[in-house]
């Protein structure tokens, strides 16, 4: 088996590269990185890895490498924040530690008993509304069938009754298209 090697920069010349173009591209870089040092000198360091891995840039048609330089660290530059703004971002600890376990059955069956305080406060049309879409699952005239009233009024105590809640729960924010509108619709 046979490996082919790559012809590389000669340490020497890398070093001399390092020496008269890396504090020019740092400072360079450090603008492009609003001042984050950190992340400049990555790029520095990855612009020479560059400048090592294509020897052919010393020979380009330039007096010096500089331009061929300062291009590659725009690049890289570039595509670094490109790379960190397609990412979600990141949240600190702090979030975490106040974020609600969602598995946490304390969390759940408390929030039950708010639920069930809070629909047996309703009247005893609006809970029967209730009960009959969100809980029995059925159509808005299903509802309507099943309590002898009409389509319009189940989707009006559901309405009001959901407003109720609202009022009632701490942090509750109705959908757009409750269930009760979203079944309204649907062919019988």
């Amino acid at each position: 088996m046979t490996t082919a090697t790559r012809a590389t920069t000669d340490e020497r010349t890398l070093e001399e590269l390092q020496r008269d173009h890396g504090p020019a591209l740092l400072s360079f870089l450090l603008g492009l990185t609003y001042g984050d040092r950190q992340r400049a000198e990555d790029l520095v360091q990855e612009t020479l890895v560059r400048a090592w891995l294509h020897p052919e840039a010393f020979d380009g048609p330039y007096a010096s490498i500089r331009p061929w330089l300062f291009t590659v660290a725009r690049r890289l530059a570039i595509d670094a924040r490109r790379s960190r703004l397609a990412r979600p971002a990141e949240i600190g600890d702090g979030v975490l530690a106040v974020t609600p376990d969602p598995a946490d059955p304390t969390a759940s069956a408390e929030a039950a008993l708010d639920v069930r305080a809070a629909v047996r406060e309703l009247s005893p049309e609006h809970r029967a509304v209730l009960v009959r879409l969100y809980f029995r699952g059925l159509t808005v005239n299903e509802a309507a069938v099943d309590l002898g009233i009409p389509a319009g009024t189940v989707k009006s105590r559901s309405h009001y009754a959901l407003r109720q809640l609202g009022r009632s729960l701490p942090g509750y924010r109705p959908r757009r298209a409750g269930v009760a509108r979203a079944r309204a619709g649907a062919p019988q």
